[in-house]
């Protein structure tokens, strides 16, 4: 072999022996390559995830709120009636919030400019109120000329004054079922069931509460006297309290018996405040409140804010009391005559029933509203007294009107 065919094989091993030498220092230096590639700015490429949202304020722990006391437990209507009763309307379904797009394309709206408003405060009181001649018949003929409004002792100058005979009521019916009415309970039932029949029209509504050791909600609004019907003659005596005689005739202590002014405060609150027009409560009871949260104070105030008329129908079970008389006259005449309303005494005689009903029916369908802008146009929400005085052919006539109201609080 010559010297010739040996060049190839040398130059061959050496270009061998060199990358041989060069691998290793390649291995090395890739490691710290890879990461100064990764370290690089890339101003192509869009942001990581990773160092727009660094490890370390994902992880971070949040301060926790400071545990807060429960609250107060608050007194309400029990909306689930007892078995038999008839079930409050369900609430219509709500649409779900609607969910925002994270990766939204669209660029973010430019801020709104404010919209100028004019907002004007209009303290207006409307006052209902029925009038009698000396026989106690309802007049129903009287022109603004003939009555007066003064607000604490001061005449106001009226804004409306109507006749109204056809405005659309809103009646709450309040049924007594302790035990001391059970001897009386279905002729109330029947009573209140015709009542209803007669004088709800579609543009009238209706709702039945019943009260003992509790305050149940038998019947939501509704127009529909069946329903009406249905709730009143699954109402019952609840007889499940363990204080002696359900609570009704008095004792020293306080237990839960008949709970009157928690279920006026709570129908004026819950039911009627948020309604317009005509509004008006119809109580059939005893008049002993016994265990209730609130005072007779209280109801009337709730029944006074929330413009409600409030009629008792005193209606009492001489059997049960044996020769002591409980009934609650006294506190009850407080109620109606704060709200305008009227008791009508009925004792055990369940056929008075009607007749106390029709006269409810007369003044809710004959009756007066006046308007007006109290000339004390601080709004302080305090008391006003009202009294209203009407004449016909210069004779003084009897107003049934309730005593006051409560002025906005600013």
């Amino acid at each position: 072999m010559n010297r010739s065919s040996r060049r190839p094989r040398l130059k061959r091993s050496a270009a061998r022996l060199l990358r041989l030498a060069i691998l290793p220092l390649a291995f090395a230096l890739l490691p710290q390559s890879a990461v100064w590639a990764q370290l690089a700015p890339q101003p192509d490429a869009p942001p990581s995830e990773d160092m727009s949202n660094p490890p370390q304020y994902r992880q971070a722990v949040q301060p926790q709120p400071e545990p807060q006391p429960p609250s107060q437990p608050q007194l309400q209507i029990n909306s689930q009636p007892p078995s038999g009763g008839a079930l409050p309307k369900p609430s219509p379904p709500q649409p779900e919030p609607a969910v925002p797009q994270e990766n939204s394309t669209a660029p973010p709206a430019p801020p709104s400019q404010p919209i100028p408003t004019l907002r004007v405060s209009v303290n207006l009181v409307d006052l209902f109120f029925v009038v009698h001649d000396k026989a106690g018949k309802l007049v129903p003929n009287l022109t603004q000329a003939d009555c007066n409004v003064f607000e604490d002792d001061k005449q106001q100058k009226l804004r409306s004054f109507a006749a109204q005979s056809d405005l659309p009521l809103s009646i709450g019916i309040l049924l007594d079922t302790s035990v001391s009415q059970q001897r009386v309970l279905p002729d109330e039932q029947k009573a209140a069931t015709a009542f209803l029949r007669r004088i709800l029209r579609p543009s009238d509504e209706a709702f039945l509460i019943s009260f003992d050791v509790t305050v149940d909600q038998l019947a939501d609004w509704t127009s529909n006297p069946d329903d009406l019907k249905h709730a009143l003659d699954a109402a019952q005596i609840n007889s499940s309290s363990g204080n002696y005689a359900n609570g009704t005739i008095p004792s020293i202590t306080k237990p839960k018996g008949t709970l009157l002014y928690d279920a006026v405060y709570l129908a004026s609150n819950e039911k009627l405040r948020q309604e317009s027009g005509r509004k008006a409560m119809v109580l059939l009871t005893d008049g002993q409140d016994e265990g209730s949260d609130e005072k007779l104070q209280s109801a009337i105030e709730a029944a006074q804010k929330a413009d409600a008329v409030v009629y008792v129908l005193l209606i009492s079970d001489p059997g049960f009391y044996g020769m002591l008389d409980f009934s609650s006259d006294g506190a009850m005449r407080k109620l109606v005559e704060a709200t305008g309303g009227e008791v009508f005494s009925i004792g055990k005689n369940g056929k008075k029933l009607p007749a106390a009903f029709n006269t409810i029916e007369s003044q809710l369908r004959t009756e007066y509203q006046a308007t007006y802008t109290p000339s004390n146009i601080v709004q302080d929400g305090s008391y006003r007294r009202i009294r209203v005085a009407c004449q016909q052919n210069g004779q003084p006539l009897k107003v049934q009107a309730r005593q006051g109201y409560y002025a906005v609080a600013h």
